[in-house]
């Protein structure tokens, strides 16, 4: 008889803790000195044979490295050498912990370990979560100042958790980096004997980097090999270090916050970090992105279920040039390509004209709008569509009339100049009376205008952080971005059926704390085609295509002056949120009906798209093609790209190794039959047209056994 074992196990005799997922095993273990200590992460295991695994040792034959052993949370203090994450500074000048096991509780799929200081007033615990149906393991970090009258405690560092690779022949470390318009790089490198450092000290997720990391031995493959992959859900200042230290072991620590800020904890004050998530397959990198995404459709998306609209953006079509008889005219445009949502972007509101004012002002321009937005907002509604607009809550213009009444609002210092970064400053959404204005500006343009989607930006990262007369002013780094996620959180609690869009300048604030509360994430400002296979590809690593929003824009592209096919255009917005950012008055005719037959298109298979099980069957080289598979076997869709073409080299078959060997499969547009082993051992036909820039969809339906 087969037995299920418990999701969480603590073994109190030997201090052993276990957490337990479909397909992967987690141990740790309280060492005599009370620290936990990593045991385990990989294959399945039986609990008997996690409690014969050797204490956690340093492998270094050396009393130099005597104590520099695995932490789940490492400490500053004993003969640990590598970075910390946990730094605390008491009130008398000490520097650090020396902890005692204090307890356990383990209920359902969450275990949470209880240390205290030996001498101080601190506790802290460590907490982890494993859900159903994931490979997924949670984890977070909750500490409290016990005393009542006792002195602050300064806390310089508060990781969320700290993981630890097994023992391996070699270390390569993937991530992602990049810049505005480039966002989403997947970057492999063979992990050097170092500390490598990835971070954002932006206030914002960031653009040049994200707090997602995979680590395997350097030959892992899309579909083999073990990979160990983690992910940070915050959305602020973040910091991970990965240390591979001189005798082959590879930790790394991670949380929010950069260095040289703090945190001053209060008696009976605690401080929780966010959630740093982990997960390992053997599998490879394809394997670990098809958990992520699983994982966060299951458990982080607020509407997973809920198809991500066709939309159309007038931003590029009009820019600040807006007004109601032109946003009409391209909402009629809109609604008969097929799109489901309009949204109003930048230039309806206050004195904006341009982006040097206005931002702060979030009543309609009354040139632009002279009857208000209802109008508007009420003839899109009649053309069946929803009304979205572009928002930027948190940035402010000195020439506005918010800034003119508050301008003690503005994150900044004093005593420093302040840095202008597009003509704005970022109002310091910590401060309680920034936040209940903010929730109540929103709150009421939703309601006056009956809006269904907010496109909420962010283009401006903190310079200068500073809170004048604060006794505590490095806390708005933390509350800030707390405060974006409450209002987010109470604007869709008021308002059912509202559905939020994040951008930052592009891809510069996606994670999994933002994607917890919106629907999707504006990917990049650039939309050029052939630049978005590889940013798409790299966002791909984590997130799932129902949260990537992609638009089919002019040609030449604004951002490369690239001219590419309108097919090539959506075949490759496709393969997420579909979005129309042209300008559709300039449209030919021909164009207009050829994009109202290719949205049709997107539709038939958008429920393969957005909540199928995604395979990335030829990473972007000259060829690059993503297979969506529903997870019955019934359904599938393959979308093939090749940027360029070469004399005398055809197109490879792409193999599609996710379908079944036994099953046959049919192609209902071409009504071709296929066998599911020639698919998987010697691929499809892509069907790519001659020339640069060609694409192709094709779709396949199981028909039998």
């Amino acid at each position: 008889m087969l037995t299920t074992l418990p999701p969480v196990t603590f073994v109190p005799d030997l201090g052993l803790a276990v957490l337990r997922t479909p397909n992967s095993v987690y141990a740790l273990r309280v060492a005599p000195d009370g620290s936990p200590r990593h045991v385990y992460w990989g294959r399945p295991l039986g609990t008997d044979v996690l409690a014969g695994l050797p204490e956690a040792a340093s492998p270094a034959a050396s009393s130099f490295e005597a104590d520099a052993a695995a932490d789940e949370l490492a400490p500053q203090t004993g003969a640990r050498f590598g970075p910390a994450g946990l730094q605390v500074r008491f009130a008398d000048g000490t520097r650090g912990v020396q902890w005692r096991f204090v307890g356990h509780t383990a209920d359902g799929g969450e275990l949470r370990l209880r240390l205290e200081d030996r001498r101080r007033p601190l506790r802290a615990e460590l907490c982890y979560r494993v859900r159903p149906g994931t490979d997924v393991i949670e984890r977070w970090t909750e500490l409290t100042h016990l005393a009542v009258g006792d002195g602050p405690i300064a806390v310089d560092r508060l990781d969320s958790a700290s993981w630890t690779a097994p023992p391996l022949a070699d270390y390569r470390l993937s991530h992602l980096v990049g810049g505005w318009n480039s966002e989403f790089q997947l970057q492999r490198d063979r992990l050097p004997v170092a500390e490598t450092v990835l971070t954002s000290r932006r206030g914002l997720t960031g653009h040049h980097t994200n707090p997602w990391l995979a680590v395997d031995d350097g030959t892992a493959g899309e579909e083999r090999g073990e990979v160990w992959s983690t992910a940070l859900a915050w959305s602020g200042s973040w910091r991970v270090t990965v240390h591979r230290d001189p005798v082959g072991r590879t930790t790394w620590t991670g949380g929010f916050g950069h260095e040289g800020i703090g945190w001053t904890l209060r008696p009976g004050e605690s401080l929780r970090t966010p959630v740093y998530a982990g997960l390992y397959t053997p599998h490879g990198f394809g394997g670990a992105s098809r958990a992520w995404q699983a994982h966060v459709r299951r458990h982080v998306l607020p509407e997973p279920e809920r198809d991500r609209p066709v939309l159309y953006n007038s931003w590029e079509a009009t820019g600040f040039d807006v007004d109601e008889p032109g946003q009409i005219r391209l909402a009629h445009l809109a609604a008969g390509l097929g799109a489901e949502l309009f949204v109003l972007d930048d230039g309806w509101f206050g004195t904006r004209r341009d982006d040097r004012s206005g931002l702060g002002d979030w009543t309609p321009r009354p040139e632009a709008f002279p009857r208000g937005l209802r109008p508007l907002a009420d003839e899109v509604h009649r053309l069946g569509m929803g009304f979205g607009l572009w928002v930027e809550p948190e940035m402010v213009n000195q020439d506005s009339e918010l800034y003119r009444a508050h301008p003690d609002w503005v994150i900044h210092s004093p005593h420093l100049d302040a840095t202008e970064l597009r003509n704005q400053l970022v109002l310091n959404f910590a401060r309680p009376e920034v936040e209940a204005w903010a929730y109540e500006t929103l709150g009421r343009l939703v309601r006056e205008h009956d809006v269904d989607w907010l496109k909420w930006d962010a283009n401006r990262p903190f310079t200068e952080a500073g809170w004048d007369g604060h006794p505590d002013p490095d806390r708005l780094w933390i509350g800030h971005t707390r405060a974006v996620h409450r209002i987010m959180d109470r604007l869709r609690a008021d308002h059912p059926g509202l559905r939020i869009e994040a951008c930052a300048g592009g891809g510069g604030r996606v994670d999994l704390g933002m994607l917890a509360r919106t629907d999707q994430a504006w990917t990049s400002d650039n939309t050029d085609p052939v630049d978005r296979i590889g940013i798409q590809h790299g966002f791909s690593q984590l997130f799932p295509a129902q949260t990537m929003a992609a638009w089919v824009t002019d040609s030449p592209n604004t951002t490369t002056g690239r001219r590419t096919p309108l097919r090539f255009r959506f075949h490759v917005a496709m393969a997420g949120a579909l979005g129309i950012g042209g300008d559709l008055t300039s449209w030919s005719e021909e164009e207009l009906a050829e994009a109202a037959e290719l949205v049709a298109h997107y539709k038939r298979v958008r429920p393969l798209v957005q909540r199928g099980v995604q395979h990335r069957v030829v990473v972007p080289g000259p060829m690059a093609a993503v297979h969506y598979a529903a997870p019955d076997d019934s359904e599938h869709v393959l979308l093939v790209w090749r940027p360029t073409t070469r004399f005398g080299h055809r197109p490879a078959p792409v193999r599609l190794p996710a379908l079944d060997p036994g099953a046959r499969y049919l192609d209902p547009d071409l009504k071709q039959e296929y066998s599911g082993a020639v698919l998987v051992a010697r691929g499809i036909d892509p069907r790519l047209p001659d020339g640069d820039h060609a694409s192709s969809l094709i779709r396949l339906r199981r028909v039998g056994p």
